[in-house]
């Protein structure tokens, strides 16, 4: 087993990278004499992979596996409570499920290995039974309710519902009340074998470590055999949305909307699409821009507004959004612009103060042990290090960011997703 230790002098910072024997990626960030460790340990497994092949087999599960599946993997056969016991051990440990990951991780002061070979332990330990499986059926059911009613939620997911027609991007992650009916302990085993198998998952470390000491209690925890990883099977959608605005009602003290639009995401560079679209949506529409600050002062949007990316699996949506008392105008003026870049491309000094807000903002975050490793966890499918991104950064146009959105921001590829108040007049 080969670790690569990756310096990088420039920002005084060291990424080691592995893969044991038995398929596990390892990422380790060293920090001398820091007092503070965090650890995440995964699986690339969510709500989006409801269908996989294995061993030539075909398997179909319903909406929501990936994230009963988390809420069911802190319990031990010997009755121990992972949680507690834990915490117990001077660790916070927590858990999350995303459209194509399942993480588990802790952040400590102290007795990090012993908390370090307990995540590694129970990750990989499933224990179901029956009666237990069907507790947390109901307890996720409240909890599916419970965001039902919530509009943040609600605007989001009536959007991913224009965007996507087969997708099951456009689901909760929590699946259904109906769909979880359908799980059962043989079906989470089943989904534990395997995904939760060394080759598809990752562990991801930052502290005053040594890279050779976490392969070496991953790989005593773990064994070094080495399963078959499952290949899954999404539907790949690249068409503009049938509807292009949907609109509810709820209990909200001012018309809430969510703009967006949907893309297919490069294979190729990953880290440089990412950072040329975050850049590019930073300058059409960030805090710092023409166009928030003229909305703004027009009495459009509030502080609430805000825009981001996501890329999940194998798609990506753009998003925008907040309260507004014309969302209609919002979502027009904010098109309005996209097209104005497009035609004219960005002001070359604006461009540069993006550019170095955005350096600023990812050094800044360097310092933040839970994102570094969770961006390492993610970098570690798609071949990248997280320390690459400022000189990726450094190295972008404003050209790709023109061209950016404009073949992504258009009118035919986006929707508007609408939260009007109770009894109010349509907008």
């Amino acid at each position: 087993m080969e670790i690569r230790k990756l310096r990088y002098n420039e920002l005084g910072e060291e990424l080691c990278a592995a893969v044991l024997p038995n398929g596990l990626r390892v990422r380790v960030i060293p920090k001398k004499g820091f007092s503070s460790y965090f650890a995440c340990f995964g699986t690339y497994y969510g709500s989006v992979m409801r269908s996989f092949l294995l061993s030539g087999e075909r398997r179909d599960t319903p909406a929501g596996v990936a994230h009963y599946l988390e809420h069911k993997m802190f319990d031990m056969p010997d009755g121990v409570n992972v949680l507690q016991s834990m915490s117990a051990a001077g660790a916070n440990p927590n858990a999350f499920t995303s459209y194509d990951e399942t993480v588990y991780v802790f952040r400590c002061t102290e007795r990090f290995e012993e908390n370090l070979r307990t995540l590694l332990k129970f990750v990989t330990t499933p224990y179901f039974t029956a009666e237990t499986v069907e507790k947390e059926r109901g307890i996720i059911s409240q909890e599916i309710r419970m965001y039902d009613d919530v509009p943040d939620y609600a605007v989001y997911f009536e959007l991913m519902k224009l965007l996507y027609r087969d997708h099951p991007v456009r689901d909760d992650i929590a699946g259904t009340v109906e769909s979880i009916a359908g799980i059962d302990a043989d079906m989470l085993y089943a989904c534990h074998r395997a995904f939760y198998t060394p080759g598809n998952m990752c562990l991801c470390v930052e502290g005053d470590v040594e890279a050779e000491e976490i392969c070496r209690i991953a790989e005593e925890v773990l064994g070094s055999e080495k399963g078959e990883v499952p290949q899954p099977l999404i539907p790949v959608e690249d068409a503009a949305p049938e509807k292009r605005r949907t609109e509810r009602r709820m209990s909200v003290s001012a018309p809430l909307f969510l703009m967006g639009a949907a893309f297919t995401p490069t294979t190729e560079d990953v880290l440089r699409e990412r950072i040329v679209s975050r850049l590019a949506l930073r300058l059409l529409c960030g805090n710092s821009s023409p166009f928030y600050a003229r909305l703004y002062r027009e009495g459009l949007i509030n502080r609430s507004f805000s825009a981001g990316l996501d890329f999940p699996a194998n798609t990506a949506v753009l998003t925008a959004g907040g309260e507004s008392r014309d969302p209609q105008k919002v979502f027009d003026e904010l098109l309005g612009e996209a097209e104005r870049i497009a035609a004219e491309g960005f002001d070359a000094a604006a461009f540069e103060r993006a550019k170095r807000a955005s350096l600023g903002a990812r050094l800044r975050g360097f310092e933040d042990f839970d994102s570094v490793c969770l961006s390492a966890f993610e970098g570690a499918r798609h071949g990248y290090s997280v320390f690459d991104a400022p000189a990726v950064l450094a190295s972008v146009t404003a050209e790709e960011c023109r061209a950016f959105l404009a073949r992504v921001l258009t009118r035919e590829r986006s929707a508007l997703s609408v939260i009007l108040p109770l009894g109010s007049v349509q907008s």
